[in-house]
C-alpha cells in the first residue's frame, strides 16, 4: 500500500500511541548479533526499524534489510546518512532535509542529484525535516554536515525551525542529539516543538533510560529512536520499548 508508513505514523500520532524505532548501522552489525536484535525487537513488540548512519562504508546495507525481512514483519525505514544510501529492500526512506543548519548541500543540492534515483527506487518517500540538536558533544553528524547544531536551550528557535519544516511542506519533523550525544534533547523544547506542529515528531541521540523515552514521549514525541545505547547493551530494547509504550494514551 502506497505510503503505508506515513500513514501508519499519521495515524498513530492521531491516537495518541506511541512509537519505538531501533536504530541499525550496518557499519556496526553483522548476521549473528542482527539474529540477536531481530528476536529481541520482535518479542519487545518494536515498532520499526531505521537502517542507516552517517557514513555506512561497508556494503552490509542491503544484506541487512533482507535479513530483517526474512526474519520479522518490522517495518523498515531508511536513515541515509547520503544520497547513496538507498536499497530497493527498504520499505520506506526518510528523504531529509538539514533544515537546523545552513549547509545548502544538505538542504536541497544532494537531494536535486539523488531525487531520479531515490524515485526508481520505488521506496515510498517520506520528505523529512532534520533537526541537529546540540548534545553536549561533536558527533559524527555535526561534524559530516559541518553545520552549527541548535543551541539545546533555545525553545524558540527549535519551535520556529520545525514549523518553518512543516509550512514547506515535510511530512515528519526528526530532531536529532546525534549518535552518543551526552545530552539527550530537553522535555522542555520537545513539548514547545510538538504543541506546535501538527505533523509527527520523531526524537533520537542520547536516549539511554527508559525513563527518558517516557518522558520525551510524555512530553509529545511521537517515535523515540535509540541506537548508541542499544549498541552497547541489546537487552535495553525490551525496557526502552516497554517504557514507550507504556505511556497512556489520550481519550479522544
Amino acid at each position: 500500500m502506497l505510503n503505508s508508513i506515513h500513514h501508519s505514523l499519521t495515524e498513530r500520532k492521531r491516537l495518541g500511541k506511541k512509537s519505538f524505532a531501533v536504530l541499525i548501522d550496518p557499519d556496526k552489525v553483522n548476521d549473528s548479533n542482527m539474529e540477536q536484535l531481530i528476536a529481541l525487537s520482535v518479542a519487545a513488540k518494536v515498532d520499526y526499524f531505521l537502517v542507516g548512519g552517517s557514513l555506512v562504508i561497508s556494503n552490509y546495507l542491503d544484506e541487512c534489510l533482507q535479513l530483517i525481512k526474512r526474519s520479522c514483519a518490522i517495518p523498515t525505514v531508511l536513515f541515509p546518512g547520503s544520497p547513496s544510501q538507498v536499497s530497493k529492500y527498504a520499505d520506506a526512506l526518510l528523504y531529509l532535509s538539514l533544515i537546523s543548519g545552513r549547509n545548502a548541500e544538505l538542504l536541497i543540492g544532494q537531494h536535486v542529484v539523488s531525487a531520479p534515483f531515490v524515485k526508481k527506487s520505488g521506496l515510498e518517500i517520506m520528505p523529512t525535516g532534520y533537526m541537529v540538536v546540540d548534545g553536549g558533544a561533536p558527533t559524527t553528524v555535526s561534524y559530516i554536515s559541518n553545520a552549527s547544531p541548535l543551541p539545546a536551550d533555545k525553545n524558540e528557535i527549535a519551535m520556529c525551525t520545525a514549523l518553518a519544516g512543516e509550512m514547506l511542506g515535510m511530512k515528519l519533523i526528526y530532531m536529532d542529539a546525534g549518535s552518543g550525544a551526552k545530552r539527550p534533547i530537553t522535555e522542555s523544547m520537545i513539548s514547545v516543538v510538538a504543541q506546535n506542529i501538527s505533523v509527527p515528531l520523531i526524537i533520537g541521540g542520547g536516549i539511554i533510560e527508559p525513563e527518558k523515552a517516557y518522558l520525551n514521549c510524555k512530553a509529545g514525541a511521537d517515535v523515540i529512536v535509540v541506537g548508541n545505547a542499544i549498541e552497547k547493551d541489546a537487552g535495553l530494547i525490551k525496557e526502552m520499548a516497554a517504557a514507550v509504550h507504556s505511556v497512556p494514551v489520550l481519550e479522544r
